[in-house]
């Protein structure tokens, strides 16, 4: 029973062993890619070496990362901030810069986060959670901005974990998208195989029941708008050819 919540009167298992095999693979994985960063490393993100072979991938992110400090510092009224899938926190951090409020990260992955609490957990306003929200962890807790930043991809249901995220939103709170791919329908055979053909070479295949290719068509039941859509030229020429959308859902109670 040590696995077992009683939420809204259902009976909702925990897969702890589901988390802690995923764990394992994912660190393995994040190693043998060169991405599982050092403390020291951490702490600078998303700044990497120009001699880092991932130079190029977080130069990426960086400049997401910027356009979304830059739109919450322009929204004002955002304050309370929830990041899903944390990680080792380097994000978190960032927006705690932007934000009076406070800032939550929260993972199933006890490595990062362990990580993430011995870098940023001293700084003011910054939290750290292990969980699922999907459990009920976060209770009635409300937040302003909700941001899945290259994690999405880790959820099989893309529809119960915005399901989820909206009832933790403010009456006008947005949950925010960045850094993963979305696909259109006729995409996914194809972006499966290559998933595949990726974890299979590099010596984990069992990656692949954990990395899942949402639809952009998906999200045709919420309340949502592109802010950076990578096959328009324009916001080629502006991202600096970011391949990622960047995608907002506004609470049911927000106008788009």
């Amino acid at each position: 029973m040590n696995h077992l919540r009683i939420i809204n009167n259902n009976l909702f298992q925990v897969d702890s062993l589901s988390q802690n095999e995923f764990e394992r693979l994912y660190i393995s994985l994040r190693k043998k890619e060169g991405r599982y960063f050092t403390e020291s490393e951490t702490v600078r993100l998303p700044k990497v070496d120009h001699s880092h072979p991932l130079f190029k991938e977080w130069k990426i992110r960086k400049k997401s990362c910027d356009h979304l400090l830059h739109y919450i510092k322009k929204q004002g009224r955002i304050c309370n901030i929830l990041e899903i899938g944390c990680g080792n926190g380097w994000l978190t951090a960032q927006l705690a810069l932007v934000t009076k409020g406070t800032v939550t990260g929260i993972d199933v992955n006890r490595t990062e986060l362990k990580k993430a609490k011995k870098v940023f957990q001293k700084r003011a306003r910054i939290n750290f959670l292990f969980g699922d929200i999907r459990s009920g962890i976060l209770a009635d807790q409300k937040f302003d901005l909700i941001v899945f930043a290259a994690s999405i991809q880790y959820f099989k249901s893309l529809k119960e974990i915005v399901n989820t995220a909206l009832q933790h939103l403010t009456l006008q709170g947005e949950i925010h998208f960045i850094d993963s791919p979305f696909y259109a329908i006729e995409e996914v055979f194809h972006a499966r195989q290559r998933t595949r053909k990726y974890f299979s070479e590099l010596g984990f295949p069992q990656m692949s029941k954990y990395y899942f290719h949402h639809r952009l068509c998906d999200l045709k039941p919420y309340n949502y708008k592109i802010l950076h859509n990578p096959h328009s030229w324009i916001s080629k020429l502006m991202f600096r050819k970011n391949p990622f959308y960047w995608i907002v859902i506004q609470n049911n109670y927000g106008d788009v």
